[in-house]
């Protein structure tokens, strides 16, 4: 890991652009993150996927397999380029590059809670693909507003309007043109800036690699055979616009059309307001179209001062409090990454939404009630870091020396305590058995396997109990390969790996109660711990909740802690095959107690004895997971296609047409996936591709189900 050194970070906070790079797999993420930092000149080589030597995908995974893996952060500076841009001075952006492989989402959701703005890339001849609608319900989720980048333009069959109404109708945007396409395919060279009434021209036709770096090109009056088209899609732009403010509907509908400067004022309200959604076009692998789009950055998405400001709440209170992004508030920041980084330790990342932190100091966990210190504060460029003595609002840090923080604590100062809203990630639904090689490898492993659940939160562990067999868990088969190669890589882990399995779970499907009792006389002091709890099923992902209803004392308070660890830790185990217990609402009404011999494990052992005597008799169920599956195939193998996922317990939702290929949508359960690719491959002469993501957990029918209980128990 080299030392960096950014420019001069003392910008006003309205010149700090905090955004990230979001799109399906294979659209062009990495490869426009990589342009954008060439043209703001962070990197002085354009980086190629190719070549493997891409900045932001910097781990070796990621270099041999041509994906993200992980997000990737970096601080860059651009001044806008071309003429009668919103801003003419220079602004700070904090980009980092997220993957689009539906097995890392969790990488994406952790960065677009802490971000204020997004681009999305889309793929010019696939339009909006399964993981773009995926990303973008990620984006709404958390209010982020954005803007859209048509790459790919110069691909044959890209049509930039198709992708425009896929926008609308798949993502239920409203699409703003802001930069039009001249040309297509192979004739794309450059575009039309509507508001401006400016065409960009760039000089050279050539990958980087090549020698041309699309750093030079020409701005000039829009094509003569463009004019009418032009002025046809300008004024529609214009009506756009107008229609989100008042003041110039007004003006508009008397016949006066507004100046530039007011329009695009105008287009970026709308956009920070998630009214509009500008949308640009090129294509970064041929260099063209990028420097408008970094303008767009910086005229159209927010500062930290243009969106709401961080709520949050006392610890242990209801009271909400807030946070201004102003550096004389009180601190408040939250952690959103965690990074082992092999020369430096742990490094937390963390966005800072008030105050400011100073290298050496100490700062409060609130979620966990510990005090921190900083040990050293760094700016982040993929891998290499440079050293800042302290940070504030509207920055994105990394701090190092932080022992007990984890992804998605809030931090702050002592004197203003205050728990932000935290980051949920989804459940893993697939995992496998390991073992290390040797007595050596076992002593690392466990090393291992903690230090990258700290990193990754949909990375699970856990212990089949009946056979003290180590279970990994994770979102598909290849994270749970990329974590197998990381351990051996960085580790030094050598394992025996078994094959991926299914990670049911089970609920109950009906209300019950029982009484946990436990009592043991030994010499001296004996044990005592009593509880009774009534369970009910809850809807589909609630996961489990923990209800105290306990009234006058009938046990201690410090004994329901311990119940609920107790019922917790039952719950990992399920009363049918094992697997986790989901989905219910777990309420402690009654119990009691004895002065001299109950204690925190036998409260403990006797919440773990009510809740598994209770689900026994609530119906218990297994749950499998159910996958979205989306198949595009040449239309003579749909027939083939359809009936195969029928015989897999599968549903058709619809079928769409996508250029000249059909598009199948399906749900599937996972248990029936496997070596789904290569099926399909086989199936099409290698002709057809699917892409796949969880969509949710549903009953296993009977006759299944006991197959499963079977096999678990033998």
């Amino acid at each position: 890991m080299a030392v960096v050194k950014t420019q001069d970070r003392e910008l006003a906070m309205d010149k700090i652009r905090n955004i990230g790079i979001i799109a399906h797999i294979d659209a062009g993420k990495t490869t426009t993150s990589e342009r954008i930092l060439f043209y703001t000149g962070k990197s002085y080589k354009i980086g190629d996927i190719d070549d493997g030597n891409t900045q932001m995908d910097w781990m070796e995974q990621e270099k041999e397999r041509g994906i993200t893996i992980v997000s990737a952060a970096t601080t860059t500076f651009w001044t806008p380029a071309l003429p009668k841009s919103l801003f003419s001075d220079q602004h700070r952006i904090n980009l980092i590059d997220t993957p689009g492989h539906v097995d890392f989402t969790a990488e994406v959701e952790r960065s677009l809670r802490v971000l204020d703005g997004g681009v999305t890339v889309l793929d010019a001849e696939e339009g909006v693909q399964s993981q773009s609608e995926t990303v973008w319900r990620q984006a709404d989720k958390y209010k982020v507003p954005r803007i859209c980048f048509v790459n790919k333009m110069d691909k044959m069959g890209a049509d930039f309007k198709h992708t425009l109404r896929d926008v609308e109708e798949k993502l239920g945007a409203h699409t703003a043109i802001v930069t039009y396409p001249i040309g297509a395919e192979n004739s794309f060279k450059g575009v039309v800036m509507l508001l401006e009434e400016q065409s960009v021209i760039w000089a050279g036709d050539l990958p980087a690699q090549a020698g041309d770096t699309g750093s030079v090109y020409t701005v000039g009056d829009i094509p003569a055979d463009m004019v009418d088209e032009v002025a046809k899609e300008r004024n529609h732009l214009i009506e756009q616009i107008c229609e989100t403010d008042d003041v110039l509907l007004e003006k508009y509908l008397d016949g006066v059309v507004p100046s530039l400067i007011d329009l695009k004022k105008a287009l970026r309200a709308a956009t920070i307001a998630y009214k509009l959604v500008p949308m640009y076009c090129g294509t970064s692998l041929r260099n063209k179209g990028v420097q408008p789009l970094l303008d767009g950055i910086v005229d159209y998405l927010p500062s930290p001062l243009d969106v709401p400001p961080a709520e949050g709440k006392i610890p242990g209170t209801d009271e909400v409090v807030i946070r201004h992004p102003d550096v004389k508030e009180p601190f408040a920041g939250l952690s959103f990454k965690i990074q082992a980084d092999p020369h430096i330790g742990k490094l937390t990342y963390v966005r800072i939404y008030s105050g400011r932190i100073d290298s050496g100091s100490y700062i409060y966990n609130a979620t966990r009630d510990k005090t921190e210190r900083v040990g050293r504060l760094v700016l982040m460029h993929a891998n290499d870091r440079e050293e800042v003595p302290f940070a504030q609002a509207g920055e994105i840090v990394g701090v190092v020396g932080m022992k007990d923080t984890k992804t998605g604590d809030t931090l702050c100062v002592p004197d203003h305590p205050i728990i932000l809203e935290g980051i949920s990630f989804a459940q893993p639904v697939i995992s496998l058995s390991i073992e290390p090689k040797t007595k050596a490898d076992q002593e690392k492993m466990g090393l291992a396997l903690t230090r990258l659940t700290e990193e990754d939160p949909t990375f699970k562990i856990r212990s089949n109990p009946e056979t003290g067999q180590t279970l990994i868990a994770g979102m598909g088969e290849l994270h749970l390969e990329i974590i197998v190669d990381r351990m051996k890589r960085e580790f030094g882990v050598e394992a025996n790996v078994g094959n991926p399995q299914v990670a049911y779970r089970e609920t109950i499907t009906k209300p019950a109660e029982a009484e946990g009792k436990y009592i043991k006389q030994t010499g001296g002091h004996g044990q005592y711990g009593h509880c009774l709890l009534k369970i009910k099923p809850l809807a589909r992902g609630e996961g489990v909740t923990f209800v105290n209803s306990i009234v006058g004392g009938t046990i201690p308070k410090e004994f329901i802690a311990p119940v609920e660890k107790g019922v917790r830790e039952a719950l990992e185990n399920g009363v049918i095959a094992g697997f986790n217990l989901v989905d219910i609402e777990v309420e402690l009404y009654d119990g009691s107690y004895h002065d001299v011999d109950s204690s925190e494990i036998a409260f403990k052992i006797a919440g773990s004895m009510a809740v598994q005597s209770a689900v026994r008799q609530a119906g218990p169920i297994i749950l499998e997971p159910i996958m979205k599956l989306e198949i595009t195939t040449p239309e003579e193998f749909m027939g083939d296609v359809i009936g195969d996922i029928s015989s897999k317990r599968g549903q058709v939702l619809g079928t769409s047409q996508r250029g000249n290929v059909r598009v199948i949508n399906t749900i599937v359960p996972l248990s029936e996936l496997s070596r789904y690719v290569t099926i399909l491959r086989s199936m099409s002469q290698g002709r057809a591709s699917s892409y796949m993501e969880m969509s949710h957990y549903d009953p296993v029918p009977s006759n299944i189900a006991d197959k499963i209980i079977n096999k678990e128990n033998k």
